[in-house]
């Protein structure tokens, strides 16, 4: 089966539709699907859902499809570093089902194993724990939380062979792996597509079972924050 597509535009061909859930990985800006979401954004599909760590930042990442107004919910852990995402937040123009960051990341891990909810102490007693089952283990107190099963799941990775074996580069590891498993589609992005047999193995994070389109592509890599000493201190 072919996995290898010319542009990201090609790759999200027939897939893309109004009201998806979309799973995106990355961590801050490391590791985002940058060149699959300016598709998305082209394709001109609104009323998503992303389920991510975080929504970049205004003009990169989810955040352009925030400025678009493509997107009418975020499921995320993290909301700084974007000022339009917290206006339209705050504002009410968004949706957002705000989530700590291990149980994003479980929640995703485990609508890839097909797992619909598991318990958490994380939440209890706050308003995360509102609206959701409460239950006891040995004394304590948990709450349940539901598996994310994405309609698309979009990750960018380092490399790929052409079966979609994905390695990803220490950061970007973070979240990519769990948002790829649960998307009933996965689209990667990576930066080099190797000849299939020279990735070892052992050194592989995501097995190409679980990926259906790869694309190559070059990345901006911006980073949020650059912090830096001042030459005479340095």
């Amino acid at each position: 089966m072919k996995k290898v597509y010319a542009n990201a535009t090609e790759a999200l061909d027939g897939i893309l539709r109004d009201g998806m859930l979309i799973a995106a990985g990355g961590f801050g800006l490391c590791g985002i699907p940058e060149l699959l979401l300016q598709a998305i954004k082209e394709s001109g599909v609104k009323d998503l859902t992303f389920a991510s760590n975080n929504a970049g930042v205004d003009d990169f990442g989810i955040g352009i499809l925030l400025q678009t107004r493509q997107v009418n919910k975020m499921i995320s852990s993290y909301v700084g570093e974007n000022a339009e995402f917290m206006r339209q937040y705050l504002s009410g123009e968004l949706e957002l089902e705000f989530t700590p960051q291990g149980t994003l990341a479980e929640r995703m891990r485990a609508g890839g194993a097909g797992i619909p909810g598991f318990y958490t102490k994380t939440g209890v007693g706050t308003v995360i724990a509102e609206g959701k089952e409460h239950k006891e283990f040995n004394g304590e107190t948990y709450i349940l939380e539901e598996g994310i099963f994405a309609d698309l799941a979009i990750v960018k990775a380092w490399k790929a062979d052409d079966t979609g074996n994905l390695v990803f580069r220490k950061t970007a590891r973070n979240f990519n792996v769990p948002a790829a498993t649960c998307g009933k589609i996965c689209v990667a992005e990576v930066e080099e597509i190797v000849p299939r047999g020279s990735l070892d193995p052992d050194c592989i994070h995501l097995p190409g079972i679980y990926v259906h389109r790869v694309i190559q592509g070059q990345h901006e890599k911006r980073i949020e924050q650059r912090t830096t000493r001042k030459k005479e201190e340095a």
